[in-house]
C-alpha cells in the first residue's frame, strides 16, 4: 500500500540539507516514519518533510529546488 507525502506550506523543496550534502534520501531508500526526506523553504524558513509510515521511497513529486504548492505530492512510500 502506498502513502503519499503532500506538501503542508508552498515553498521551495530541496532533497538535500545544503548543496554540497547527499540527499536526505534517494529513490529506493528504506524510511523510518518520521525519518526527513527533505525540507521546503520559503521566506529563508525551513520546514522539515517527514516519512510518516516506514518504507521505501518510490518515487518523487518535485525535482530537487523545485517548487511546490500545499497539497502538492512530495513523495511516494510503499
Amino acid at each position: 500500500m502506498s502513502t503519499q507525502i503532500i506538501a503542508p506550506i508552498p515553498g521551495i523543496f530541496y532533497r538535500r540539507p545544503a548543496p554540497d550534502k547527499p540527499a536526505f534520501v534517494e529513490i529506493g531508500d528504506a524510511v523510518e516514519a518520521g525519518q526527513t526526506i527533505g525540507v521546503i523553504e520559503i521566506m529563508k524558513q525551513f520546514t522539515e518533510i517527514r516519512a510518516e509510515v516506514a518504507g521505501t521511497v518510490t518515487s518523487f513529486g518535485p525535482e530537487d529546488n523545485g517548487m511546490v504548492g500545499p497539497g502538492d505530492v512530495i513523495a511516494t512510500i510503499d
